[in-house]
C-alpha cells in the first residue's frame, strides 16, 4: 500500500483590521454566514487531531474477524465502549456528543467508505466529490453546495479511495493514478490520485437512483411531456434502435434505464459497459464490464472487444452504455444485422450533433470507410436519438428527440418529433417553456404499427 505524508495545513495570513466605522458600516450591509457557520481553524485541527489518534489505536482494541460477524448496532455499542476508554486513557476533552459523532464515522469507516458513507444514504444527494481532506461537495437538486464533511488528512481519503478500487478488484497508487470503478449498490466512481491530482485525491462518485423511474414517472416530474412518453414507448415495442444524447450528468443513464423498462420481458438482453450501473428488470440480462490493462501491461479488453463477442451470444438486444471510440461501428453493425431495439448513449449537444458524433467515432475504427458509406449506415440502423439536458436551473428536460428517415440525394434525412421551447423564468429562477409536437405521426408509426397497435 502507498503511504504519503499527511498533507499540512497551510498556514493563515493575519488580516489587517479595518476602521471601526467602515467596518461598523460594512457588518450592517453585508452579512458574513463563514463566520457564523465555519468553526475556527483551531478547532477544527484538534478535532481532525482527536480523530486521527482514535482511528490510529481503535482497531487495536477491537478484533476484525468479530467485528465483522455482528451486527451494525452491536459493533456500534462496542466502538463506543472504546472511544469512552481511549479517552479516559488518554485524557481526551470529549463531549457525549462528540464521541458519538466520532463513534458513527468510525462505524461507517468499518462498514462502508467513510466519512462520506452518510451522503451515499441521503437520497437527496446526486454527485459527492471530494476535493482532497478539506473539501467534499454535494449536488442536490441539480445545485452543487458544499458539504461540513471532510476526511482527517491526505492518507485517509487515499485509503478510502483504495479500498473502493479494491472492491472491483482494481488498484489505485502512483503507477495506476487513475481508476473508474462502482460501488456494492451500483454508483460509479472516479478517482484520481498524485502525481496526476496536485491538490490531494479526488474522488467522484455519481450515485445510482434506488428508484428505478419510469417514461411516465419523468413525464409527470415535467422531464418529458405525455406526448414524448408515448411515442418512446411505442419506439420501445416497435423495437427501435434509439440513441441517448446529453452532456455529463445529464441524466442519460436514467433516461436509459427508464427506456429498458419497456423492453420485452422474453428478450435476451446484453448489457455493455465502462462500469457497470444500468439496472433493468427483466430476468434475461447479461451484464459485460470492461477490464483495464494490468500491472503486467497485459490483458486489457475494451467495449469493442466485448461488443465483438456479444454478437457470439445469442443477443436479441444489445444495450451499449456508452459510445466513445472504435465500438461505434460494431454497435451499428449489429444494430443492422437482425438486433433490433438496441440502446446506446452518446455524448452530443444536439441531436445533429449525435449523427457527427456517431461519423467521427465510426472514423476511429480505422476501417477507412468511406463518409457516405458511414451515413447510409448510420441511417439504417439508427431510428431515434433523443436528447436530454441538465439545465441551468438544475433540472433536467428531454429538449428535442428526432426521427432519422433514412438517405435522399447522399443526404441523411432527420424530422424533429418533439422539441422544448424556453420562454422565461420564473421569481425562483426556474425555466419556464413548453414542449411542442412538431410532427403529428412519426415515420414508424407506418412501418411498425403492427408490433405495438395490439399492446
Amino acid at each position: 500500500m502507498l503511504m504519503r505524508k499527511p498533507a499540512t495545513p497551510r498556514r493563515e495570513e493575519p488580516v489587517r483590521k479595518p476602521d471601526a466605522a467602515p467596518q461598523a458600516a460594512s457588518v450592517a450591509e453585508v452579512p458574513e454566514p463563514r463566520q457564523v457557520s465555519a468553526a475556527p481553524r483551531p478547532q477544527v485541527e484538534s478535532r481532525n487531531g482527536n480523530r486521527r489518534l482514535i482511528r490510529s489505536q481503535l482497531y487495536d482494541l477491537i478484533d476484525a474477524g468479530r467485528a465483522a460477524a455482528m451486527s451494525r448496532d452491536k459493533l456500534l455499542l462496542q466502538i463506543q465502549s472504546a472511544i469512552r476508554q481511549l479517552c479516559d486513557d488518554q485524557r481526551l476533552q470529549l463531549s457525549r456528543q462528540e464521541e458519538e459523532l466520532i463513534a458513527g464515522e468510525m462505524l461507517d469507516e468499518m462498514t462502508g467508505i467513510g466519512p462520506i458513507q452518510p451522503l451515499l444514504s441521503d437520497d437527496t444527494v446526486n454527485d459527492i466529490l471530494v476535493n482532497g481532506a478539506g473539501q467534499v461537495f454535494v449536488e442536490r437538486f441539480g445545485k452543487l453546495e458544499l458539504s461540513p464533511i471532510t476526511f482527517i488528512d491526505e492518507e485517509h481519503v487515499f485509503n478510502t479511495a483504495q479500498r473502493i478500487a479494491a472492491g472491483v478488484g482494481r488498484r489505485i497508487d502512483e503507477s495506476s493514478p487513475m481508476v473508474d470503478a462502482r460501488l456494492p449498490d451500483g454508483s460509479r466512481v472516479n478517482v484520481i490520485t498524485y502525481p496526476l491530482a496536485i491538490d490531494g485525491t479526488t474522488i467522484s462518485i455519481r450515485k445510482f437512483m434506488r428508484r428505478n423511474l419510469s417514461l411516465e414517472h419523468l413525464a409527470s416530474q415535467g422531464c418529458m411531456s405525455p406526448a414524448m412518453a408515448d411515442v418512446l414507448n411505442k419506439a420501445m415495442q416497435a423495437r427501435l434502435n434509439v440513441i441517448v444524447s446529453g452532456g455529463t450528468g445529464a441524466g442519460k443513464t436514467t433516461l436509459l434505464n427508464a427506456l429498458s423498462q419497456k423492453i420485452d420481458s422474453t428478450d435476451r438482453i446484453i448489457t455493455i459497459e465502462d462500469a457497470a450501473e444500468l439496472q433493468l428488470q427483466q430476468e434475461h440480462v447479461v451484464r459485460l464490464e470492461t477490464r483495464p490493462v494490468s500491472a503486467e501491461g497485459s490483458g486489457k479488453v475494451d467495449q469493442r472487444d466485448l461488443m465483438r463477442n456479444a454478437l457470439r451470444m445469442r443477443p436479441d438486444r444489445i444495450i451499449l452504455g456508452e459510445v466513445r471510440g472504435g465500438e461505434c461501428f460494431d454497435m451499428l453493425q449489429a444494430m443492422n444485422t437482425g438486433h433490433d431495439g438496441s440502446l446506446c448513449t452518446v455524448h452530443a449537444n444536439t441531436t445533429r450533433d449525435a449523427v457527427q458524433r456517431l461519423e467521427n467515432m465510426v472514423m476511429m475504427a480505422n476501417m477507412q470507410l468511406p463518409l457516405m458509406a458511414i451515413r447510409r449506415q448510420i441511417a439504417s440502423a439508427v431510428h431515434l436519438i433523443v436528447q436530454i439536458e441538465r439545465m441551468r436551473d438544475g433540472m433536467r428536460r428531454v429538449v428535442a428527440v428526432s426521427e432519422l428517415c433514412g438517405m435522399e440525394n447522399e443526404v441523411l434525412q432527420m424530422q424533429d418529433l418533439f422539441n422544448f421551447r424556453v420562454t422565461g423564468s420564473d421569481g425562483q429562477g426556474r425555466i419556464t417553456g413548453e414542449y411542442v409536437q412538431t410532427i403529428q405521426r412519426p415515420q414508424f408509426y407506418a412501418d411498425k404499427a403492427h408490433l405495438f397497435d395490439a399492446h
